[in-house]
């Protein structure tokens, strides 16, 4: 009887953690969901700003959308958009260094539109020569870090997003998906780099803010003894 006495508690104490993980897990799924859509809703409007200024050019027969996007696109703009901002939290907690500058919805808003603003300056400001232009939005870029973000391990996932998508981008461009006019950099433009560098600490900065208001709805759930 005694045996069975000090059993019993046994069972009853995993149920906290697996109701845990399996919170943890949706949780995820659903910052991954709103990420995606966030990715796919600013490739839409991002890349409509290229194809305006002509920047970038589609086949006809691959225009497929009323955004005149191919069809691919805004999936893998929001993919990568899910992976980088469940990426960003994920590598601050491994480091244990929690990302806390200016943690609050404002903030990110208004990364967001200075990184909107960036990609519209570089379709629709006219300057004499793509060097220009590159410098121009890659201080723009670093500021945008520097405002917004000013972490070390920001500023790395940032350079290596850059990097890996604009390789990914002249593969594409090079094989003939589609093509951008004037290209002065292996078959893209010399300052793409600059615009991913962007785009990958804002989508960071928004997977960081969500992560953080997950983690703090967690905790007010928690109840206190």
């Amino acid at each position: 009887m005694a045996e069975g006495e000090t059993e019993s508690p046994g069972p009853k104490k995993r149920g906290p953690y697996i109701s845990s993980v399996t919170s943890r897990s949706v949780n995820l799924m659903i910052r991954g969901v709103v990420l995606f859509f966030i990715g796919v809703f600013l490739a839409l409007v991002l890349n409509l700003l290229q194809i305006q200024r002509n920047v970038t050019l589609f086949p006809p027969d691959v225009i497929a959308s009323i955004f005149s996007s191919a069809w691919w696109v805004p999936p893998c703009c929001g993919t990568a958009s899910a992976v980088i901002g469940l990426l960003y939290p994920c590598i601050d907690r491994h480091l244990g260094e929690p990302h806390k500058f200016k943690r609050e919805w404002s903030s990110v808003m208004r990364c967001v539109a200075v990184f909107v603003g960036i990609n519209h300056a570089s379709a629709k400001v006219d300057f004499d020569n793509n060097i220009q232009l590159s410098l121009t939005l890659a201080a723009l870029s670093i500021g945008l870090w520097w405002t917004f973000d000013r972490s070390r391990s920001g500023f790395g996932l940032g350079v290596g997003i850059a990097f890996l998508a604009t390789v990914v981008t002249q593969l594409l461009v090079y094989n003939g998906v589609y093509q951008y006019t004037s290209p002065d950099f292996l078959y893209v433009r010399s300052w793409l780099p600059c615009i991913f560098f962007a785009g990958g600490i804002t989508m960071g900065n928004i997977g960081r803010q969500l992560a953080m208001q997950d983690i703090t709805e967690r905790q007010s759930a928690t109840p206190s003894f």
